[in-house]
């Protein structure tokens, strides 16, 4: 399971002002995987897991000398813990808070040994912390495969290299333009989620993958209950089917349970964007940059973080899928655009996390949307996302002539190529608006 992140960890593992490294992102992502990945590239590997070890969060209570702690911890694994020959990995570690705050002496300490930190419930941790060393810990976000990684995944990585070198003027062959929507259609059924994508893949088994898939979703709902004590875990189960519920448009709060608590409701989904199963994207007037600077946080839609886990819970049947038509499958809870916008944020960044944009203007007589705003270099881009093979475009031209842009985007199941001003690009090649950007 080839991860694009694996080539920022082997960068980091080289890097002469490498920090502790805190690698943050929802359960069963891939995290504990990718970093065992990279201690087989080490001399020693010791992974400290938290919540098996329960007995090992006792060497950070007497003091947080991390000399004192390497030496208890290489005669507890019976493995030896030098500078530049050993990964110490730290996982589940929101389960120690006292270890999240000794990470900052490894760094002061002993900067030559290369320690990873990681924890599926971490962000509720960090946020109980007063500081866990700001300028000596270093972040990287991770989230479910992207359609680049599905390929890789089906050692297809010669579509990868067709998908990398095609563009407007140099469109895909359509044989493999035909293949690559096929699988495309399949990476949305099935979603990014690592072991999912492995039952996929080793089984040669739609079917072995979507049980899987349930499997998954029910134990990400069971941790709901570990979330926070003020707000009920009900309320948090309603807030969450309430995001898919109000998929491909602008959350209301009051959608989600009548007359329940907006306190509640707002925290909950705080709590499920913390845990990152769920992400915001934000409406901007888009008249400048930083984009940012001009939203309006009381105007988001919310973007469930898994197609697969999203289809789960829409309750798509698989004999119906296996007879639809694609477009069928794309119309379906607004399913293409939340592939998009996923699509974007695993292209952005790995060092911070992301933010997506849309555009919204609601007037009488005049109601128009653009699905995602982006930056490329110095031009603000529109990109509308179609399930279909084309569409009249009103909005994206309405704001292009409202903020005098030269170029928009559409995204759909269509090959690549133009339509006067406005790019077209497969939706499996979305992800090239922001690596190309």
């Amino acid at each position: 399971m080839r991860r694009n992140i694996f080539r920022n960890l082997l960068d980091w593992k080289e890097s002469t002002s490498r920090k502790v490294l805190l690698l943050r992102g929802a359960r069963q992502v891939g995290k504990t995987y990718v970093v065992r990945e990279l201690g087989k590239t080490f001399s020693n590997f010791v992974e400290v897991n938290f919540e098996k070890d329960t007995d090992v969060a006792e060497f950070f209570i007497q003091n947080l000398d991390p000399v004192r702690i390497i030496d208890r911890l290489s005669s507890y694994y019976g493995v030896p813990i030098y500078e530049n020959q050993t990964l110490l990995f730290f996982d589940e570690i929101q389960k120690c808070p006292r270890a999240i705050s000794s990470l900052r002496f490894f760094y002061e300490n002993i900067p030559g040994l290369h320690v990873i930190a990681a924890g599926s419930l971490l962000e509720f941790a960090l946020t109980e912390l007063p500081s866990f060393g700001v300028g000596r810990i270093r972040s990287m976000f991770m989230y479910p495969m992207s359609f680049n990684e599905f390929l890789l995944a089906h050692q297809m990585d010669q579509y990868v290299k067709i998908i990398d070198q095609a563009s407007c003027e140099n469109p895909i062959d359509p044989v493999f333009h035909r293949k690559l929507n096929d699988l495309f259609q399949q990476f949305l059924l099935t979603g990014g989620l690592p072991e999912v994508v492995r039952q996929v893949v080793e089984n040669k088994s739609t079917l072995n993958g979507l049980n899987v898939l349930a499997d998954l979703s029910l134990s990400m709902r069971d941790d709901f209950s570990k979330y926070h004590k003020r707000v009920p875990e009900s309320r948090i189960r309603e807030v969450f089917a309430s995001i898919v519920e109000q998929a491909g448009a602008k959350f209301v709060y009051s959608n989600v349970v009548a007359k329940a608590s907006l306190p509640q409701i707002k925290e909950a989904l705080e709590l499920l964007f913390m845990a990152g199963l769920a992400y915001p994207v934000y409406h901007t007037s888009a008249n400048g940059f930083p984009l940012g600077a001009q939203m309006d946080p009381k105007k988001f839609k919310v973007l469930l973080y898994d197609t697969g886990i999203f289809q789960h819970i829409l309750g798509l049947n698989i004999r119906e899928y296996l007879v639809v038509e694609e477009m069928d499958v794309l119309n379906k809870g607004c399913l293409a655009e939340i592939y998009a916008g996923l699509e974007l944020m695993k292209a952005s960044s790995i060092l911070e996390k992301p933010q997506l944009f849309y555009w919204h203007r609601q007037e009488r007589g005049s109601n128009a949307e653009v699905d995602y705003v982006i930056r490329q270099g110095s031009e603000i881009v529109p990109v509308e996302i179609k399930s279909g093979y084309s569409g009249k475009m009103q909005s994206m031209r309405l704001f292009m002539k409202e903020k005098n842009l030269k170029r928009g985007i559409r995204s759909s199941i269509e090959n690549f190529g133009r339509d006067g001003n406005i790019e077209i690009v497969p939706l499996y090649a979305i992800s090239t608006l922001i690596k190309n950007n």
